[in-house]
């Protein structure tokens, strides 16, 4: 298997809890007294799931939004914070947002590891969180997701981070998150991943999608509770693939949910299809999030050595910028 992992993805996740322990520390020193009255985050792929995360995580009573493509919406002003995130710190949209940002008169964040974005915002006066280098953005998640925290904290939108992400760190230090993603990926071989949580763990669900699409190099697709119930779940009347399906359920979701996610796995399995649930229990909601990330992180990594690729390379995301 190690000769599978040529350039070491599964120390790198094995370092996940150390890798929060360092991005807790970064941002505290980024404050604005002025009024927000919006939060926009704007990254793409493995830069940009933090955004998602974001969202899904906060409870405020201003909205948070995720931006990815081109530019920003037409509502920005002077009252919104925006986080801009791009690991290289070269992607063209993320680029192209800063500078939509910057006209507007936003308070801007860049979270970035360097490239052009650190140089236009060091050059332009707007606060740098810098972070590590070296690494796939999709396995820096830590690091562009903690210090928004850290930042959100100083402007009075949430409580201090620090003793949920020790009590967080102390939980992901367990070997129960890297076995259960093993016996998962051994389960999901030569199937489709279907992944399906509810609107509170719509992040999480889309994490998993995508780290099987870039670990795996594999296709596996996410939806929703209770919109799932309004459409793909007819797809189960008519096969045309051999799917496997995920669900990932929260102690804290409501009994017509809890219903909802009973009533569909009965469905879906006589249909034929095997279901799985990841149940989340315990905990904040910071630790769920992430207790529920990281089994889904080493389940793309070790169905990557089922399919004996080489989980870290995307060649075909940087063949395909480099034509642009």
């Amino acid at each position: 298997m190690s000769g599978v992992d040529k350039e070491g993805m599964y120390g790198i996740l094995a370092q996940f809890p150390k890798q929060i322990e360092r991005a807790a520390k970064l941002g505290k020193k980024v404050k604005f007294d002025d009024e927000i009255d919006k939060i926009v985050v704007a990254g793409m792929g493995g830069s940009g799931v933090g955004g998602e995360i974001l969202k899904n995580y906060l409870d405020l009573k201003i909205p948070v939004f995720v931006n990815k493509g081109y530019g920003l919406p037409n509502f920005v002003n002077s009252r919104t914070l925006v986080f801009v995130i791009s690991y290289s710190g070269n992607t063209e949209e993320t680029i192209n947002a800063y500078r939509g940002a910057l006209r507007k008169g936003c308070k801007i964040v860049c979270i970035t590891s360097g490239g052009k974005l650190i140089e236009l915002a060091e050059k332009q006066g707007k606060d740098v969180i810098k972070i590590k280098s070296g690494i796939q953005p999709r396995a820096a998640l830590a690091y562009l997701f903690f210090p928004m925290l850290n930042v959100l904290h100083n402007c009075g939108f949430i409580d201090d981070p620090g003793k949920e992400i020790i009590s967080l760190v102390k939980v992901l230090k367990k070997d129960i998150f890297k076995e259960k993603g093993k016996e998962l990926a051994k389960r999901l071989t030569d199937k489709v991943p279907l992944i399906y949580a509810s609107d509170r763990f719509k992040a999480v669900a889309y994490r998993w999608k995508t780290q099987i699409n870039e670990n795996a190099k594999v296709h596996a697709f996410t939806h929703t509770f209770s919109e799932l119930n309004h459409n793909e779940l007819v797809g189960y009347t008519s096969l045309k693939g051999y799917y496997y399906v995920v669900i990932i359920k929260d102690e804290a979701d409501i009994p017509q949910m809890r219903k909802r996610m009973n009533l569909t796995k009965e469905i879906i399995r006589k249909s034929g299809v095997d279901v799985i649930e990841i149940g989340i229990t315990g905990g904040s909601l910071l630790t769920k999030m992430f207790s529920a990330i990281y089994i889904g992180d080493w389940t793309s990594y070790y169905l990557a050595l089922e399919y004996e690729t080489d989980p870290t390379p995307v060649d075909v995301i940087e063949g395909f910028k480099k034509k642009l």
